[in-house]
């Protein structure tokens, strides 16, 4: 994919659709700016979590609320793959 866009006179940079759709980039998306040999790379800032493994999955437990019964790996693989193809048809989960 090749884009070009401009520097605004405030120094913005419009990111086109076509470039923000494919790599899911958002209103409120923190972008991180890394220069290289050869230009800057804008790359989504991915925060990492906050807290121990049992904090963070204490957290996601508080969140959502399963009362069904319980689910093998198999059918968390299967319906992770689905999601995966499914987000390859319409670029969005």
């Amino acid at each position: 994919m090749n884009a070009q866009t401009r520097v605004s006179a405030k120094g913005q940079v419009v990111i086109p659709k076509d470039v923000r759709d494919k790599y899911h980039f958002v209103t409120g998306n923190v972008l991180d700016v890394i220069e290289r040999p050869d230009g800057i790379l804008l790359r989504r800032h991915e925060q990492k979590p906050q807290g121990s493994f049992d904090d963070i999955t204490a957290r996601i437990r508080a969140r959502i609320r399963y009362d069904g019964p319980p689910v093998t790996i198999a059918e968390m693989n299967e319906t992770i793959a689905e999601m995966a193809a499914k987000s390859g048809e319409n670029g969005d989960w």
